[in-house]
């Protein structure tokens, strides 16, 4: 095998030797635009963009908790008083102004306004409405900067989720972590750059790998999925009978291998395996170790609520996202099925928030008692927002809202932004924006802003085409930094 490697191929003896000639090189690009078409560019400096960053970061560390379904902002944080006392009125047709609704609306003769049956109060020094579902979010609002002017271009969950991770609504491009894995290179070397974890055992709308993948960026900028159980990560300790030194000899002779092939075709794909077998081999100790909390002291596991005893719970993995940012994982993103409420909305949203609410908090306010909120951004939000008339029938106790791309609200905490900050506001009717719009492409900028990179610069060319997380728009939201 060596010696097959070790044969040199003139450029003349490739094109002889290959059954289409000239055309096989025009196919090849086609088929692998990985290695023969997509390539990293350098900055406008003429300098390489990877691994350090444009300017000074503010954040060195994010972790994304994103709720998958769209929580109701209407009940949670836009508190709108109108909608209570027009209750079960007719939606104005001057409010919606003929604005797109999905197929499981667009066919009622009925548009009743759905006023939220859950009591608001203002919290903290900056009075931002929050809602009696989140009492233990309502106790941190000064950490907080809410958004209440996001608004998105997707109707539909799967590709209002795929745009808000990655930038398009079409599947393929890289998601966030994959970028900023990509741009800013690794502050640990002993765990990926990127960690996903899914709470366990959730139903709602379906998350496909893709929403973590890296696109047509190098494979090992994909996000590492660790999971409950005995396995955390798939395929990765050794089969019975392997031991660590058996294991590493066999990676040193494949390495050797592969360096060989990399050395004959230059596809920077086989750099990018060879980096992800080391990364394995390092993670068989790291794993088990970062994934262990039994060490932990009481007061953390009451903090975050009776859930964090429980492995694969949203309040567990809140937990494991604290310990993932005290060992430098760069980009943590954790989802959160459940939230998509098109009926029963009162009881499931209660469901919701009595999940999410307490580790949510905890985590943010474990976070700051160890210094780590200093440089650390955490984020809250869902792909869109729920309408403010009710889908199917209206009651007194029950109803149901269908999605409304035009407004949601996010919020953040941690570095790099202010706290206590109310930012963007929606009408009366909570229908459309009023104040400071926030599109989610000025979101991502703003993200990539905080952690030093700026997003008109952080570039992969493919296919031709140079492609960016933000595409061809965006801009800092400069008002909510520090």
């Amino acid at each position: 095998m060596c010696n097959h490697h070790n044969k040199n191929y003139s450029r003349r003896d490739f094109l002889t030797k290959t059954s289409l000639g000239l055309g096989a090189v025009a196919l090849g690009s086609l088929m692998n635009p990985l290695s023969m078409n997509a390539t990293p560019l350098l900055d406008l400096n003429g300098d390489p963009i990877l691994g350090k960053p444009h300017f000074p970061p503010k954040v060195k560390r994010v972790i994304y908790l994103f709720q998958s379904g769209a929580p109701s902002q209407l009940d949670l944080f836009d508190y709108k008083p109108l909608l209570v006392k027009l209750n079960g009125q007719e939606l104005p047709e001057s409010v919606r102004q003929g604005q797109r609704l999905t197929g499981m609306t667009a066919g009622q003769t009925s548009f009743p306004l759905a006023g939220s049956i859950f009591k608001f109060k203002q919290r903290g020094q900056n009075g931002a409405w929050v809602s009696d579902l989140m009492p233990y979010t309502a106790e941190i609002t000064d950490e907080l900067c809410f958004i209440k002017s996001m608004h998105t271009e997707a109707i539909n969950h799967d590709p209002a989720v795929t745009f808000i991770q990655t930038g398009s609504q079409f599947s393929g491009r890289p998601s966030i972590g994959s970028w900023i894995s990509y741009g800013l290179g690794s502050d640990n070397k002993n765990l990926p750059n990127f960690v996903v974890l899914v709470t366990k055992d959730k139903k709602g709308q379906p998350l496909y790998s893709r929403l973590w993948g890296n696109g047509f960026l190098p494979s090992e900028h994909q996000g590492t999925q660790f999971r409950s159980g005995k396995d955390p990560v798939l395929f990765l300790q050794n089969p019975p009978g392997i031991s660590a030194e058996t294991r590493k000899n066999q990676l040193d002779h494949l390495d050797q291998l592969q360096q060989l092939q990399y050395d004959q075709q230059e596809d920077p794909e086989i750099k990018a395996r060879m980096s992800q077998y080391e990364m394995a081999f390092r993670m068989q100790t790291s794993v088990p170790e970062i994934m262990n909390t039994e060490g932990e002291p009481d007061y953390i596991y009451d903090m975050y609520g009776e859930d964090s005893k429980i492995p694969g719970t949203y309040a567990a993995n809140c937990l494991l996202a604290r310990r993932l940012v005290e060992k430098d994982v760069k980009f943590i993103q954790l989802y959160h099925q459940g939230w998509d409420h098109h009926g029963a909305l009162p009881d499931q949203l209660k469901r919701q928030c009595k999940e999410t609410d307490q580790p949510t908090a905890a985590l943010i306010k474990d976070l700051k008692q160890r210094g780590l909120l200093e440089d650390t951004l955490v984020i809250w939000g869902g792909e869109f927002g729920r309408t403010n008339y009710s889908q199917g029938a209206l009651t007194p106790t029950n109803y149901g809202r269908d999605h409304h791309p035009k407004c949601f609200t996010i919020f953040m905490a941690g570095a790099g932004v202010k706290k206590g900050m109310v930012y963007g506001g929606t009408d009366n009717f909570g229908y459309n924006i009023v104040e400071n719009p926030v599109h989610v492409h000025d979101f991502q900028a703003t993200l990539l802003h905080l952690m030093g990179v700026d997003h008109e610069r952080l570039i992969y060319k493919h296919q031709g085409r140079r492609f960016r997380l933000t595409d061809v728009s965006g801009n800092v939201v400069n008002d909510i930094l520090v």
